[in-house]
């Protein structure tokens, strides 16, 4: 297991109140920076950050992909591996270890923190949001023959793979578009059971009807948008 140079990307939108416990609980072996994408707070999110350590860009388009988008643009090539986390205290950056563990190992170019598998708090994720993970990862079964178990934000991936999947979506559909992609390009992709928590204050995509709505046709709309080229790939590294 070789040791890795990681930068940890954390979207953040009104999360002043959170996001100095998330700074101060990622373990920090390995990790290069930490990078908080201010999408557009209204509150002192940005301020909370540096004093914690992070350094602070800004993405004045709203969206979840924007955001990390930005991020992004902050690594270097000596890193290794981008992490992503959210920053309503919701992950617990302490399993950072294990979400690493199999890119380390040589053994997976993506690692998705998978909340299903395993333990969340009572509460943590309401029903919309079990129904909503449970039918997107339903349709990647049926539709791409993948078994998934979760869309879960908390996620790690080699830096060059990043890259090479060419990232596009701005919004709501980022996590299914990097696992669609993963696919189409035969990355080896894990999932390793992660904690999860009551987030702090009220979520922009699960805490309203229309949040909820937007973010599912967004996600269930990827999915079909990347059929297609997901089946080619698969066709051709089973042939």
């Amino acid at each position: 297991m070789r040791d890795l140079t990681v930068v940890v990307i954390i979207p953040a939108r009104n999360e002043a109140a959170s996001i100095g416990l998330v700074l101060d609980e990622i373990p920090r072996a390995g990790v290069r920076q930490v990078v908080v994408v201010d999408n557009g707070s209204t509150d002192a999110t940005a301020d909370v950050a540096r004093r914690h350590g992070a350094l602070v860009t800004y993405e004045g388009e709203p969206g979840y992909g924007a955001a990390c988008l930005a991020g992004i643009e902050c690594t270097r090539d000596e890193d290794d591996v981008v992490v992503i986390l959210d920053g309503d205290h919701s992950d617990f950056p302490e399993d950072l270890p294990a979400l690493l563990a199999p890119i380390a190992s040589n053994e997976a170019d993506l690692v998705i923190g998978s909340r299903v598998l395993g333990n969340a708090e009572p509460g943590a994720l309401p029903w919309n949001q079990r129904f909503g993970n449970r039918l997107a990862c339903t349709l990647m079964r049926l539709l791409y023959g993948a078994s998934f178990s979760d869309l879960g934000p908390f996620r790690a991936i080699r830096r060059d793979a990043l890259l090479d999947l060419g990232m596009k979506d701005r919004t709501f559909g980022w996590n299914v578009e990097m696992q669609a992609r993963a696919l189409a390009l035969d990355l080896r992709i894990r999932e390793v059971p992660v904690r999860y928590r009551k987030r702090i204050g009220r979520s922009k995509i699960s805490g309203t009807v229309r949040g909820t709505v937007r973010a599912g046709v967004r996600i269930i709309g990827t999915i079909l948008v990347y059929y297609p080229e997901v089946r080619r790939a698969r066709r051709r590294t089973s042939s």
